[in-house]
């Protein structure tokens, strides 16, 4: 429980509580409990789940479960069974979506395809993780099937370490995607610095859950750790898109 107190975010107001069914009194019970369970920390929301009686509280992407009296706080999935989709994950991917929104397209090393996107998927990355550069190596698969690849570094060894030199370095290069490419390859780059993004991009990872690289954050927020084949992400893609378009087309 302490190590994943540690990585709350209640930075980010999500939601709001207007329309709660219940009265500020029970609100600001439920909040006093959870003081007493996660101190310091505030949440970014607190909403009826779809179970009577059981409420969805929002640390950033961390997300609990509290009864009403506040005397269980369940730590797991909410999973619809009927419709045999996890209630928890979409929560965690709207939070994310609106995680990444903050962030300026221009802060990111950017490698699109010829014409306007398909897809976009927005990667950290790690210079020196293998499982990376595999990925990295397949940039003109993502790029000739439509797929706009958005980077942001994640170096793993934290702020200061020599991987996390090199991602400034590259950011700070001339040609950013050039110096990216190279670095992936193993070859050295020239030292450089700048005001650069990296340690906000490495605290952005941990405020929505990265723990390793690649992690590929999806169009809907969905996020898949570890590596994959280009032309896995991009099908997983096309299948979700087609999914949406239905069930608006249904609406």
């Amino acid at each position: 429980m302490k190590k994943l107190i540690l990585t709350l975010c209640a930075s980010l107001a999500l939601f709001s509580t207007a329309g709660f069914a219940e009265s500020k009194v029970n609100l600001d019970k439920l909040k006093a409990k959870l003081a007493e369970v996660i101190p310091g920390r505030t949440p970014t929301n607190i909403k009826p789940s779809p179970v009577p009686g059981l409420y969805e509280v929002s640390y950033g992407v961390k997300i609990f479960y509290i009864t009403e009296a506040g005397d269980y706080l369940f730590d797991g999935e909410l999973i619809d069974v009927k419709n045999r989709i996890s209630l928890t994950q979409e929560t965690q991917a709207r939070a994310r979506q609106a995680i990444l929104a903050r962030v300026p397209v221009e802060s990111m090393i950017v490698f699109p395809p010829k014409g306007k996107p398909k897809h976009v998927i927005t990667v950290f990355t790690d210079i020196d993780c293998p499982y990376c550069r595999k990925l990295h190596n397949e940039m003109q698969q993502y790029n000739d099937l439509g797929v706009e690849v958005r980077y942001m570094l994640f170096p793993r060894a934290g702020v200061g370490s020599p991987s996390f030199k090199t991602a400034v370095s590259a950011w700070c290069a001339k040609d950013k995607q050039d110096a990216l490419t190279r670095a992936k390859n193993g070859e050295k780059i020239a030292p450089g610095d700048c005001k650069n993004p990296i340690e906000a991009q490495y605290k952005i990872g941990q405020e929505i859950g990265v723990s390793g690289t690649p992690a590929i954050i999806l169009e809907g927020g969905e996020m898949i750790p570890g590596y994959r084949p280009a032309k896995d992400i991009v099908a997983l893609l096309d299948h979700l898109a087609s999914q949406k378009t239905a069930a608006t087309e249904k609406n």
